[in-house]
């Protein structure tokens, strides 16, 4: 993590905890900021604060500090109650599991602990997350197909979800699920047989690695959703066969 990263995330906790005071029960840094695996053109830092309550005073007294952590083009913080925090594990299994097996405490105390998560419609989620995001993919590439640039650009800031979900796929096989997205890609390449080639060189674009000229964008898309979909397969395969 860069000394700018780092001086913004003590800024923000400083503001956080200006802002809610002793109601701030928790707040943690999730994500690619987490994992180490931040790319200054494609990462934003993520955020998730756990508050005694989420009221109307709270959002009105975190509009200064959202307005400015935006303008730093990252994501507003998430806000939970402690309520919604120990009930809704749930309904955002993924969310949970990824905040539980890497997070970084900016404030208060980790509550995160040994939690337990809720797996009843983790499938589901899963599921639905990678085929929401591949239709969307496929929308979003249809409008800009004739703009190299910006298509290019469009499949690097995806790969990062694709990967990320790529880890889900492993855990609801049952299998050990690495942080790190290049890492998780090629575990599922071996156990699901996808082809993780369109996947690390959308990593590599990432990182700087492989320039944007060395790349064709149509072949990359072609080749890309091909293996979204035999992932997306992996995990409806589990549902055919009732395992969960």
């Amino acid at each position: 993590m860069t000394g700018e990263i780092t001086k913004r995330l003590e800024e923000l906790t400083a503001r956080l905890r200006k802002t809610f005071g002793d109601d701030l029960r928790m707040a943690v840094l999730y994500g690619s900021g987490a994992t180490g695996e931040v790319h200054a053109k494609f990462s934003d830092l993520n955020v998730l604060c756990v508050l005694r309550r989420v009221s109307a005073k709270e959002l009105r007294a975190a509009e200064g500090l959202f307005a400015w952590w935006h303008s730093l083009d990252n994501p507003a913080p998430l806000l939970l109650s402690e309520e919604e925090f120990h009930n809704a594990t749930d309904a955002f299994p993924i969310e949970f599991h990824d905040i539980a097996d890497c997070h970084r405490v900016l404030a208060g105390e980790d509550l995160m602990g040994n939690r337990r998560i809720d797996d009843r419609y983790y499938r589901g989620q899963v599921e639905h997350e990678l085929r929401s995001k591949l239709l969307r993919l496929r929308q979003k590439s249809a409008g800009v197909f004739g703009d190299k640039s910006t298509l290019l650009r469009l499949l690097a800031d995806s790969v990062s979800t694709f990967g990320n979900l790529s880890r889900h796929v492993l855990r609801l096989h049952g299998l050990e699920a690495p942080m790190v997205k290049r890492e998780a890609i090629a575990a599922c390449a071996v156990h699901f047989g996808i082809q993780g080639e369109p996947f690390y060189t959308l990593l590599d674009l990432r990182s700087g690695s492989v320039s944007a000229r060395q790349l064709d964008p149509h072949t990359l898309l072609d080749e890309y959703l091909l293996q979204i979909e035999a992932l997306t397969s992996a995990v409806d395969r589990l549902s055919k066969r009732g395992e969960l």
